[in-house]
């Protein structure tokens, strides 16, 4: 088993799955968390590669959030598409990195993953209130690489 398997447990994991979406229950929003081995590369570039890979960018509305996990690199990149970005207010996703990062300087990591979900989940709810013609476009499974 690698490193990725090992970073979260199955139970971790669907606790994550869980809070994915509960975050996305009130919003047309898109949130996913991506974790992979690491390639040793900067974390924001990366999550940007893996945005559009992921299909992230096709949503209706631009409101996709990805979190980018490089577990052996100990690195991580909170990615969100244009339409999520041109609204948060200045600083919000400096403020859920700091948030993640506490918890993971504990070792805390699916806490800090969790937080980082709700905390995106929150603010894609203010901008992106959830509609009846609203479906879930992307999968809430974590993914890997």
């Amino acid at each position: 088993m690698g490193e990725v398997e090992r970073f979260l447990s199955n139970a971790e994991e669907e606790e994550i799955v869980e809070a994915i979406r509960e975050a996305e229950d009130h919003t047309s929003g898109e949130i996913r968390v991506h974790l992979e081995y690491g390639k040793g590369s900067d974390p924001m570039e990366r999550a940007r590669e893996l945005f559009h890979e992921l299909k992230m960018d096709n949503t209706r509305l631009s409101n996709g959030v990805l979190l980018y996990i490089a577990v052996h690199d100990h690195r991580f990149a909170i990615c969100g598409d244009r339409g999520i970005d041109a609204v948060v207010p200045p600083g919000f996703w400096d403020s859920t990195r700091d948030l993640m990062q506490a918890h993971f300087r504990k070792g805390e990591f699916k806490e800090g993953i969790i937080a980082g979900v709700l905390s995106a989940g929150r603010e894609l709810k203010t901008h992106f209130p959830w509609k009846a013609e609203d479906r879930n476009e992307l999968t809430d499974e974590i993914s890997k690489g």
